[in-house]
């Protein structure tokens, strides 16, 4: 399996040799700064399985869940690419939108939803979590 995307003008690229972990719609508030105030469309990968050619911009800020996130964004056009915390170093989340194939992502779950405007649209048939679900296991 081979999954590919990239930032908006192609500076920053990435390959992924295995499926996600999960798929989820993220409603926290940074979550919704970046996805011009709805859901970001987030996929959690193990990190050794993401190749990625260009060198993204980091900013690095604490997340309501405490951590503090790297968010790699392509430094010419902008685009929002993968988050990392060093609290769990072994993943990476890549951003839906960034996908050269959109079909890929089928989200499992609606999280942060404490935080979701009172007008947001989730589909019904997906859990909710009202803040961050347990994380996945480590390998």
């Amino acid at each position: 399996m081979s999954i590919t995307g990239g930032c908006l003008c192609g500076a920053v690229r990435y390959e992924i040799s295995a499926e996600p972990i999960t798929m989820r719609l993220c409603w926290c508030r940074d979550c919704q700064y970046l996805a011009l105030g709805h859901a970001s469309a987030n996929m959690l990968f193990q990190r050794d399985a993401v190749a990625i050619t260009g060198t993204p911009a980091t900013h690095s800020k604490a997340a309501d869940s405490g951590n503090v996130i790297d968010r790699k964004f392509c430094g010419i056009c902008g685009t929002h690419l993968f988050g990392l915390t060093a609290a769990r170093p072994n993943f990476i989340i890549v951003r839906a939108g960034t996908l050269d194939d959109s079909a890929v992502f089928k989200p499992v779950a609606n999280i942060w939803t404490v935080s979701a405007p009172t007008w947001a649209c989730m589909n019904e048939n997906l859990p909710k979590f009202e803040r961050q679900p347990p994380p996945p296991p480590t390998k």
